[in-house]
Parts: structure tokens; sequence; C-alpha cells
């Protein structure tokens, strides 16, 4: 197997709406058994895409060669930053990919638009209380959290996470570092599908499957799912 040379830093990425709290407990355990460090990246809801891309160009520019990892539309950024930056990448931990190209018909898109237009009409009180009221409890304490962290610009992030126009087959080819992919097998919004389309298409690629209560007990499955992934890597 060719694994990578471990670089010091990890610079991880949130999914929409999430922060760098539940990113960090994701990924930090599995990068420590490597002795890599992790830096989990707080989004600004008013520019989170480039908030994200501007964290992991800071980390290059001081460490050099780093991993980058991410959840849902973290995972997107984080591979679409490697493809962009070859020479600066040492791997990428991909949990719960959304989406392949474009955010149309994508579940994740569809349920961030709903979410971004209820808050703007009913307020973040009135849809945080619905949306504990229909979720997984540790779900709805890491939102609650996050949600309320990001407003008032919550329905901003929400709505740029929307239109966000992910990796395709393009983009996705020319990531020639490894990439473990972490697949939930009963994640609706993040449709399993989209992990193997994932792992089909880039060049170095390895998926490992877990279930979302698995998540909920224990964040770090996240993270441990993709480096058991990129160590089936040939």
């Amino acid at each position: 197997m060719q694994q990578p040379t471990w670089p010091a830093v990890a610079v991880v990425l949130p999914g929409t709406g999430s922060d760098a709290d539940f990113a960090d407990r994701a990924f930090r355990e599995a990068l420590t058994q490597v002795a890599v460090d992790t830096v989990a990246v707080e989004p600004d809801p008013q520019r989170v895409v480039e908030s994200y891309r501007a964290a992991m160009d800071r980390a290059a520019d001081i460490h050099g060669r780093i991993v980058v990892g991410g959840v849902s539309i973290g995972a997107a950024v984080a591979i679409e930053w490697a493809a962009a930056n070859p020479d600066r990448v040492a791997a990428v931990l991909a949990a719960l990919p959304a989406w392949t190209g474009s955010p149309v018909g994508a579940p994740a898109a569809a349920s961030a638009n709903f979410t971004a237009a209820q808050l703007r009409i009913h307020g973040l009180e009135a849809v945080t209380a619905e949306m504990t009221a229909s979720s997984p409890p540790w779900l709805a304490d890491e939102l609650t959290r996050s949600w309320r962290a990001q407003w008032p610009h919550l329905p901003s992030a929400l709505e740029e996470a929307a239109t966000y126009h992910a990796p395709d087959s393009a983009v996705l080819t020319r990531v020639r570092v490894p990439v473990g992919i972490a697949a939930a097998i009963d994640d609706a919004v993040h449709p399993f599908t989209v992990a193997k389309e994932w792992a089909s298409m880039l060049p170095r690629a390895e998926m490992s499957e877990l279930t979302l209560d698995a998540v909920g007990t224990d964040p770090a499955a996240l993270g441990r799912a993709c480096l058991a992934a990129i160590e089936r890597i040939e």
C-alpha cells in the first residue's frame, strides 16, 4: 500500500450550518493517531466557501503540504482545493459527500434552501424548535448550538451552500492524492450513491461505510472511517 507521508497539520471544514466544534470532534482523534495536528475551521456565515478556502491557503502558506478534509460541503470544498493545489496537499478526508456537480435535485441543497426560507419567515427560535422535534437528539443538540452562533447570517450561509457547484468528474479526476471517504448507508441527505460516485471518479480513493447512529454516538467515527479507507488504498 502507498500510504501518504503525513504532514504536520490537517485543516478540516464543517458541513452546512455546522461548526468547528463538530469538525474537530469528527477528525481529531483519527488524525492524532497518525501524528497530525487538527485545525478545525469556524465558518464565516457571510462567506462560507471563501472562508474555507482562505483557511486552507493560510495553513499551506505556513506549514507547506497539509491534509484537508471536511463534512458534506466541507468535504466538497476540500476536494476542490486539493484539485487546485496538488503540490500543497498530502491527502483528503471526505465525510458524507452531498452531491456531485450541480446542486439541482440534491436533497441536501433542497433542505438548505427550505430551512433558509423558514428561518427568514419564522425566525431562529421557531425553526430550531421544529428541527429539534423532528431530528435525532444528537443532531438537534449539534445544530442548536451552531445555528445560534451563526445567527442572524445563518439563512445566507444555507443559501450559499444550496447554490454551491460541487466537484464534478473534471475536478475529481484531477485529485491524485489519497482520498478516504466516509459514507453513511442510511443518510437520505447525503446519499450513499454520491459517495460511491466520488470513489469511482477519484483516481486514488477508498470508501468506508457507517451509520448515522454511529456518528451520533461518537462523531470521531467519521474520521476513523476516512483514515481506514485511506489505509486500504493501493
